[in-house]
């Protein structure tokens, strides 16, 4: 029997539980740097509700911590999230038939850890299943973003508490469920090799993610071309 939206939605949030464990770390450092860069809890919050994708967040509290114009940061948080067109159009066989309208609300949710499990789920994937995922994670990095805030006075430095690799562990994890073997790496290597150049060329900026994102998509779509035309052919010659 089919699951019911309800079921869906359920084990979303249920398979939402082990990433929120690196989340909410992840959110109350990146609350306890925002406090020190002169946000509110206010800010915070909103921040984190209208935007909801920590990398960038990050990104942004460091430049407004510089005292960087408001414009300047608005671009780099566009920047960051560039990767999410990517991350958007290996989704679009699984919201095909969804209403635009619907499918721009339901990705408002995406985050890398959101779209990793949407991976993972396949063609079983559901609205109910993605909302479940999202709205858990939603809640969660709100409430952890501005708990940090709040707490951001008491913790001198966050990194002494470890709380700055919950980040890399989160997508260490992530990147562990798509390994299938030596072939998995070719684009991985490319992401980390253009990722690493960038950072050493402009350290302080965000160029990096965007570089490792186009870098590893690009590696990852020349190898699946390169192997349906060897199908293709495959295809021919038994014929």
């Amino acid at each position: 029997m089919p699951a019911s939206p309800r079921q869906e939605f359920a084990l979303g949030a249920i398979h939402c539980l082990p990433v929120m464990a690196g989340a909410v770390p992840f959110g109350f450092l990146l609350g306890s740097l925002a406090a020190k860069a002169g946000l509110s809890p206010l800010d915070m919050g909103l921040m984190s509700a209208l935007v909801f994708a920590g990398s960038s967040q990050f990104v942004a509290v460091e430049l407004l911590d510089k005292g960087t114009a408001g414009l300047a940061v608005v671009g780099a948080i566009l920047l960051v999230n560039l990767r999410h067109l990517l991350l958007g159009a290996t989704l679009e066989p699984r919201f095909r038939g969804v209403a635009p309208a619907r499918a721009g609300l339901a990705l408002f949710f995406m985050t890398d850890e959101q779209w990793a499990l949407a991976l993972r789920r396949g063609e079983g994937l559901t609205l109910a299943y993605w909302y479940g995922v999202g709205v858990t994670l939603y809640l969660a990095w709100l409430a952890s973003t501005v708990a940090g805030t709040l707490a951001g006075a008491l913790i001198a430095d966050p990194a002494a508490w470890g709380l700055d690799f919950t980040f890399i562990a989160v997508f260490l994890c992530l990147l562990a469920g798509f390994w299938r073997g030596v072939g998995s790496l070719p684009p991985w290597l490319a992401s980390a090799a253009a990722a690493l150049g960038a950072h050493a060329l402009s350290p302080g900026g965000p160029w990096h993610i965007l570089a490792g994102a186009l870098a590893g998509g690009a590696v990852a779509a020349w190898r699946g071309r390169g192997q349906g035309k060897g199908q293709g052919k495959g295809s021919a010659g038994d014929a």
